[in-house]
């Protein structure tokens, strides 16, 4: 025996990016018990997840991105739709972004399944 645990060098190479991977989907605390809705826009797609007065959205397709810039404003149609909502503003990355949202005084607003009406 060699006397080594965990699975060495080899293991390793293999579940550091499996880790990565698992990630890459990963709803931040506050939503995690939120099922997604998915909303293509512009060729981005988003997994937009809504609880109150914040909303999420990650971009689940592999697209170059360098900053934040374009995908904030697909982001916020995202979040808009699905949440029925204004967004006031959004912050993250260029993968994950919470967005702020205005409801109003509608209560069917902010429903993560709200389709306008």
């Amino acid at each position: 025996m060699m006397g080594q645990s965990g699975g060495g060098p080899i293991m390793r190479i293999f579940l550091v990016p499996l880790l990565f991977l698992a990630a890459c989907n990963t709803p931040g605390r506050p939503f995690q018990d939120v099922p997604p809705v998915r909303m293509e826009v512009a060729g981005s797609t988003f997994d937009v997840r809504v609880r109150g007065e914040l909303a999420e959205a990650i971009r689940i397709n592999p697209q170059y991105a360098p900053r934040l810039g374009a995908l904030e404003v697909l982001a916020a149609f995202a979040m808009a739709e699905v949440s029925g909502c204004e967004v006031e503003g959004v912050l993250g990355d260029q993968a994950v972004m919470t967005g702020i949202l205005d409801c109003g005084d509608n209560p069917e607003r902010g429903n993560p399944l709200w389709m306008g009406g």
